[in-house]
């Protein structure tokens, strides 16, 4: 179900020149960076493709470009508005979109971050998103890959790789954090996430947050999931203001502190996702820093 498709520049060049002619003379170029989920490729300077690899991540098109619709012009920052949406061609089996293309380094890339600064914007940004009506959004389950529901839709992988990285992390206070992460709910009216709130989706101009970007997770549900950065990124000061802005309640942050575990649990016991490196680093954040 979720072979890789091969994407490159060329087929991207054809699918555009046949489905939407107006841009077939604009160049096509991969950008350097490219996600877990999709490939994206710059259409000229004002335009991007963005196309999913494999065929369980083919269903976001279609629900991310409603939410962006919706979302657009609602937050304090810019979302990638959907411009064209292509149907399956040249052997490419799945739907894909256009978009405008933001300016702007991704977080994961910029120097000289003010990080006390970014926490409190994105925090603003996460309690802007969850104060928005949730008509225009899908209901937390597969197409978020659970993001939004409840933690405990993990719990297997949790036991799993705590079972093959038996010796090499303190099991027993990893499942201490994760009982107290899955011993509570979200109790509140469902309400937008995310879903993804990572470095490589949040980008900056003149040193502030600008826009967020890969929404193809996102709906309503839970909010704790978008909350992971106060441990894969934020510390010291910029943790405190990032809870501060976000303004949630303390169940709410122990949930979120599970999501962090859980990922950096399953990369370090399969291998996927960041270097090793990184995945320890979290963890040892997420098991001594609790909020």
């Amino acid at each position: 179900m979720n072979r890789p498709v091969d994407i490159d520049e060329l087929l991207v060049a054809d699918l555009v020149a046949e489905q939407f002619p107006r841009w077939a003379h604009l160049p096509v170029r991969a950008v350097a960076r490219q996600g877990w989920d999709n490939r994206t490729f710059r259409l000229g300077d004002e335009l991007s493709v963005r196309l999913p690899r494999a065929e369980g991540y083919a269903a976001a098109v279609q629900k991310e470009s409603r939410a962006l619709e919706f979302l657009d012009g609602r937050l304090p920052v810019a979302v990638p508005s959907v411009v064209a949406l292509g149907e399956p061609g040249r052997g490419y089996p799945f739907p894909w979109s256009i978009r405008r293309w933001l300016d702007g380094d991704t977080v994961e890339r910029a120097g000289g971050l003010d990080r006390v600064r970014l926490a409190a914007d994105l925090g603003t940004v996460l309690r802007t998103v969850r104060s928005l009506p949730v008509d225009a959004g899908s209901a937390a389950g597969r197409h978020s890959f659970f993001r939004g529901s409840h933690p405990s839709v993990y719990s297997d992988e949790v036991h799993a790789a705590l079972q093959r990285l038996d010796g090499t992390v303190d099991a027993g206070l990893c499942r201490s954090v994760w009982l107290d992460a899955t011993s509570s709910a979200w109790e509140s009216s469902p309400v937008w996430f995310h879903g993804d709130v990572a470095v490589g989706n949040l980008l900056v101009s003149d040193g502030r947050l600008s826009a967020m970007i890969d929404f193809g997770t996102c709906g309503v549900g839970d909010p704790a999931c978008d909350l992971v950065m106060a441990w894969t990124y934020f510390d010291g000061d910029a943790r405190d203001a990032f809870r501060d802005a976000v303004d949630l309640d303390a169940a709410t942050w122990r949930r979120a502190r599970g999501w962090a575990l859980w990922k950096a649990l399953v990369t370090l016991s399969d291998g996927s996702g960041p270097g090793g490196d990184d995945s320890r680093r979290v963890l040892h954040e997420v098991l001594t820093s609790p909020l």
